[in-house]
C-alpha cells in the first residue's frame, strides 16, 4: 500500500470528463494533503475541449459496464447535491424512452400545426387538439411529451424513469469539476505530451510542450495516470483505444419541453431531402435513422447522429472538423417528427470524436498497467459522462490505497488487455 505521508508528484493527463473528476476526486481522498502531494492536470488544448464538452449527458443506472455504473450514477446525485448541480451544470432526473415514428416530407406541417397556424394563436400557448391528444394517447405517448408530431408518432416504450435516469450538461459539469479541483490545489497546465519517461519499469517524468510559449518542459512524476480518451493511444501506444467520429446539433425550441431523453428509430419518406442551402440529397425509398433527441434545461435539445470513421483522429481537439452536412441530417430528421424542433433556432453544430476498446472486454480500461505509478481510465466510449465520477473516485483509491475499494472491477483491468 504507498505511504500517504511521502510527497508525490501526481500528473493526470487530460482535461476530459475522465481526468477531472479524477483530479476533483484526489483532493477529496482522506490521504489527500497539499502540503506534500502535488497534483498536475495537463491537457493538451482546453478543457472539455472534446467529446466532454459536446456530449449529451445523459445519466442512467441501466448503463454500461454494471460494475461501475451504480457506483458513477450515485456520486452524481451526491456531487450535485454538494455543490448546486442543478444549477451549475444541469443536473435533473428525467424520463427516457424508445419512440418510433414515421418522418414527415420536410416543409409538412401537422394537422395540429396547421389549425394553431389558421388562428393566428401564438405557437407556444395554443394546445394540442383533442384529436391530436387521442392520437398520442393511443400511441402510448405520456401526456407531457408533446412536442412531437400526432401524424408522425407510433409507438413509446418507457426505458428509465426519475429514479433510474438523469443528466447534466456535459461542459458546465466537467469545467465544474476542474474548477472544483483546482479551488483544492490542482495546478492545470494546457500543454501538448510528448513523453512519459520511464525507468525500471517505474514512471519518472512528463514532458510536455506547453501551449502558449511552446516550450518543452519535464515534471517529474511518482505517478500518472492518462485519461486522455480517444487521444490515449497518442500518448501510451500499447493502449487498445480507437476513435469514432460523432456529429450532434442543439436547438432552441420554439416553445419549452418537457424533459425527456429519447432513443428514436424514424422511418423516412422516400425521396426525403434536405432543408439547408445544399443541394437535395434524396433516397430512392424511404429508411431508417435513429438520432436520440435530449431535452435540457433552459430551453434546449440536444440532438446526434450515427458515429463515423471517415475522417482520422486529428492531433488535438481544437483541430476537429466538423461535416455541416451530417448536422443538416441531424436536424432534418428531427424536424420531420417535430414541428418545435423545425420551428426552432439551431444554435450549435458540432462533432467529436469518442474513445473505444478494441478487445472483447468492450471496456472501458482503468487501473493498473504493469508499470510501477502508470495507471489508465480511458476507453468510456458514449457513456464517458455517467461513469466519470465513479472512475475519478476509483482511480484515486489505486493512486492513495493501492486498490479499487469502492467497486469490483477486475474486467475492467488494463492489464488484461496489454
Amino acid at each position: 500500500m504507498p505511504n500517504a505521508s511521502e510527497p508525490r508528484e501526481i500528473v493526470v493527463i487530460g482535461g476530459g470528463i475522465i481526468g477531472c473528476t479524477t483530479a476533483y476526486f484526489l483532493t477529496r481522498h482522506p490521504s489527500y494533503d497539499p502540503s506534500k502531494h502535488k497534483i498536475t492536470l495537463l491537457e493538451a488544448s482546453k478543457i472539455a475541449g472534446g467529446a466532454s464538452g459536446k456530449a449529451g449527458g445523459l445519466l442512467a443506472l441501466w448503463a454500461y459496464p454494471s460494475n461501475i455504473v451504480p457506483l458513477s450514477y450515485k456520486l452524481h446525485a451526491e456531487l450535485a447535491k454538494q455543490h448546486e448541480g442543478a444549477e451549475r451544470w444541469g443536473y435533473r432526473r428525467i424520463h427516457c424512452g424508445q419512440l418510433t415514428a414515421k418522418g414527415r416530407p420536410l416543409g409538412t406541417t401537422s394537422g395540429n400545426q396547421a389549425k394553431k397556424e389558421e388562428s393566428g394563436e401564438s405557437l407556444s400557448l395554443k394546445k394540442r387538439t383533442k384529436e391530436a391528444i387521442g392520437t398520442l394517447r393511443a400511441a402510448g405517448i405520456p401526456h407531457d411529451l408533446d412536442w412531437f408530431s400526432a401524424d408522425s408518432v407510433k409507438d413509446y416504450s418507457e426505458m428509465g424513469d426519475p429514479d433510474t435516469t438523469a443528466q447534466v450538461h456535459p461542459y458546465q459539469f466537467t469545467t465544474s469539476m476542474a474548477k472544483l479541483a483546482e479551488e483544492k490545489g490542482v495546478k492545470i497546465i494546457l500543454g501538448q505530451v510528448t513523453d512519459i519517461e520511464k525507468s525500471d519499469n517505474t514512471v519518472k517524468s512528463v514532458t510536455y510542450k506547453d501551449k502558449e510559449t511552446s516550450e518543452t518542459k519535464a515534471i517529474p512524476v511518482t505517478d500518472v495516470i492518462i485519461s486522455a480518451g480517444p487521444w490515449t493511444r497518442e500518448i501510451y501506444p500499447p493502449a487498445p483505444i480507437s476513435a469514432m467520429r460523432a456529429h450532434s446539433v442543439t436547438i432552441r425550441p420554439s416553445r419549452p419541453v418537457s424533459a425527456y431523453a429519447l432513443f428514436t428509430e424514424i422511418s423516412l419518406p422516400p425521396d426525403f431531402g434536405r432543408t439547408g442551402e445544399k443541394v437535395k440529397a434524396k433516397s430512392s425509398r424511404a429508411k431508417q435513422v435513429t438520432p436520440e433527441i435530449y431535452a435540457r434545461p433552459n430551453n434546449e435539445v440536444y440532438a446526434c447522429g450515427e458515429g463515423d470513421t471517415l475522417v482520422p483522429l486529428p492531433k488535438l481537439s481544437d483541430d476537429v472538423v466538423t461535416d455541416d452536412a451530417r448536422c443538416q441530417d441531424i436536424i432534418d430528421y428531427v424536424s420531420s417528427i417535430s414541428d418545435e424542433m423545425r420551428d426552432g433556432e439551431v444554435t450549435v453544430r458540432q462533432a467529436c470524436y469518442l474513445p473505444n476498446v478494441e478487445a472483447a472486454s468492450s471496456g472501458p480500461l482503468i487501473g493498473e498497467t504493469g508499470v510501477k505509478g502508470l495507471l489508465l481510465a480511458a476507453g468510456h466510449t458514449c457513456w464517458g459522462i455517467q461513469n466519470g465520477p465513479g472512475t475519478g473516485k476509483l482511480i484515486s483509491e489505486f493512486v492513495f490505497d493501492g486498490k479499487a475499494k469502492s467497486a469490483k472491477i477486475g474486467s475492467l483491468d488494463p492489464r488484461n488487455v496489454l
